[in-house]
């Protein structure tokens, strides 16, 4: 079974730092594009920032110069690296990956279970 499984949530004060991570795992052939979204409640998911399999990024203008997404295709991992948090980044995480399983030539969208990211004033 194919999944992505996020880490590195939690609790932070205004001005902070937090690293998130997801790893894909399973019978995966390929991984293409992977990203990051976020969700307030009572609120449609928005994407935070995206990366192709090349390195190509792009960000929500709320975040750039701020956040900074990676990914390590040996690892089947991609990272969000946020700096200088807000209150108004207090949101849950979910990772995104389009993701080919062994034996496909099509791929799927996955998401990840969700991280909370808190940031106090």
């Amino acid at each position: 079974q194919v999944q992505l499984v996020e880490s590195g949530g939690g609790l932070v004060q205004a001005g902070g730092s937090l690293r998130l991570s997801c790893a894909a795992s399973g019978s995966i052939f390929r991984i293409n594009a992977m990203g990051w979204y976020r969700q307030y409640p009572g609120k449609q998911r928005e994407l935070v920032a995206g990366i192709t399999t090349g390195g190509r990024t792009n960000y929500a203008d709320s975040v750039k110069g701020r956040f900074t997404i990676s990914r390590d295709n040996a690892k089947n991992t991609v990272y969000l690296q946020m700096n200088s948090l807000k209150p108004e980044d207090t949101a849950v995480y979910y990772c995104n990956a389009d993701i080919q399983p062994l034996g496909l030539g099509w791929g799927y969208e996955y998401w990840g279970q969700g991280t909370q990211v808190t940031v106090s004033s």
